[in-house]
């Protein structure tokens, strides 16, 4: 059975490396790896053009995750892939990884499998399975995060995963679609779980047994470049926005009701947290995002 790794690079020079490494070691030979770059202006695209068995797609702009993380599932399935693992670059895994997660497919007959996953260079886990809040507004969360890996969280299903390393068969982007477009960056894996979740036709599997680690904030300006305690007026931007559209997707009275509570919710993390600037450009951000939140068109 043939797999389409998928994955995103923006500025992805300094990780590609050991990402490539992990990927020729694989002892699973049926895959092909496709890289949609999104208008990178590093050296990723020199680096990448010396790999002959990869399939990359050159981006004139940066259309964002969602946009680029589809045009590989597409590729992938054009091809004849029956899965398509979506995966981050900036992460370093076993060899046996594609084995184990298509020996899961076959064992829990889950369309989905995702692996734990822990930070690099570490044994705290990041990932060990995911769940929706609605006490949060459906935010999702890492069951595990930030523990000590000593195996306590065993194979079992879940509702949610990040987008950093799921194999999904073919059948659910038929079942299912693509991922939403409209959003650039965040939310993306939230929304596209969740109609999967509400769609009630594949299950999601996690799975222990896996190394696999992930450079966290390797990639991403989800924080300040001045202070790392701080998020980044890109990321307080994006998160708000996307918050927004994703519950007004929903198109339910609780959601609707949901849409008032984290207008304050925002409202009272901008003066508590820590995580947040606190200066008139952030709060005059916070509001201006969740008011474009109000106006993306369903």
């Amino acid at each position: 059975m043939k797999i389409g790794l998928v994955t995103v690079t923006y500025n992805s020079e300094h990780v590609l490396a050991d990402f490539l490494k992990s990927v020729k070691n694989q002892s699973y030979s049926d895959y092909r790896l496709y890289v949609i770059d999104n208008d990178s202006k590093d050296k990723t695209n020199e680096v990448l053009k010396k790999e002959s068995d990869v399939k990359l797609v050159l981006n004139d702009e940066n259309f964002g995750v969602a946009y680029a993380n589809n045009q590989g599932v597409k590729w992938a399935l054009k091809d004849g892939c029956d899965f398509v693992l979506l995966i981050n670059n900036d992460t370093v895994f076993e060899k046996e990884l594609l084995s184990k997660l298509v020996d899961a497919y076959h064992k829990y007959k889950a369309s989905i499998v995702v692996p734990k996953m822990k930070y690099f260079d570490s044994k705290l886990i990041w990932f060990a399975g995911g769940f929706f809040d609605s006490k949060k507004a459906y935010l999702n969360y890492h069951r595990g995060q930030g523990e000590e890996d000593k195996r306590q969280f065993k194979d079992s299903f879940v509702d949610y995963a990040p987008i950093c390393c799921s194999l999904m068969h073919k059948s659910v982007f038929e079942d299912v679609g693509y991922f939403d477009e409209k959003y650039f960056v965040y939310f993306d894996d939230s929304d596209f779980f969740f109609r999967v979740k509400k769609d009630k036709t594949h299950k999601t599997i996690y799975i222990e047994n896996v190394e696999f680690y992930h450079k966290i904030g390797s990639l991403s300006k989800s924080r300040k470049e001045n202070d790392k305690r701080k998020y980044s007026q890109f990321f307080i931007q994006q998160m708000t926005k996307n918050h927004v559209y994703f519950l007004r997707k929903q198109q339910t009275l609780f959601s609707t009701f949901l849409l008032f509570y984290v207008f304050a919710y925002f409202m009272v993390r901008f003066f508590i947290s820590a995580n947040y600037p606190k200066d008139i450009k952030t709060f005059k951000l916070i509001l201006a995002s969740y008011f474009n939140g109000l106006k993306i068109k369903i």
